[in-house]
């Protein structure tokens, strides 16, 4: 039995001298735990649902992409359509360019409130205080919110390359043709002779 209390007495010994060898390097063992932590920390994993609010976010964008693309088609399809039945346009082309992507306004509930106060010396003060707070179209606000409406992309330039681009009358026609389909200035209209 003495001997095994021997032995713990001699391992304390042991240990109380590495410790007072190690002395001038507690701080060194103390910053590379602390670095150890901080690692550890900035490695975990973040919570699933900010990885999927980012992975909606972009299919949401890349919907919206495809959506003004395929609106874009749409409307130089309609274009090109319209214009070849135009006399001397002849065969057409038609390319839309759009500056933006389309809005959607979503539905918002109003309160407002007014208070009155009358004052014997200065008469009457008004003071009113409004709130806005968005409509869903779920149960208890958790679901999408309520689109009130659409808003279409503008357009930014319009290009039109037809067999009678050289002709300034037929340049002329086209140019007022998307002008009044479009609302689009002049200077962002190019008619252009077909090869």
């Amino acid at each position: 039995m003495r001997e095994g209390n021997q032995n713990k007495s001699s391992d304390k010994k042991d240990w109380k001298v590495w410790l007072k060898q190690q002395k001038g390097k507690k701080d060194q063992w103390l910053i590379v735990i602390l670095v150890g932590i901080l690692l550890l920390v900035i490695a975990m994993p973040t919570s699933t649902a900010k990885k999927d609010s980012g992975s909606k976010e972009t299919v949401t964008t890349a919907q919206q992409s495809e959506d003004t693309d395929s609106y874009a088609r749409l409307l130089e399809r309609r274009l090109e359509e319209a214009l070849t039945q135009v006399q001397g346009v002849g065969k057409v082309s038609v390319m839309i360019t759009l500056s933006s992507s389309a809005e959607k306004v979503v539905e918002k509930d109003r309160e407002t409130s007014s208070d009155t106060s009358t004052d014997g010396e200065n008469g009457t003060s008004q003071s009113s205080s409004s709130a806005e707070t968005s409509v869903y179209s779920g149960e208890s606000g958790s679901g999408t919110p309520y689109i009130k409406k659409e808003l279409t992309p503008d357009i930014k330039g319009v290009m039109v390359i037809a067999d009678g681009g050289d002709n300034a009358v037929v340049i002329e026609n086209i140019t007022e043709a998307v002008q009044a389909l479009f609302g689009v200035d002049t200077h962002k209209i190019k008619v252009m002779k077909r090869n």
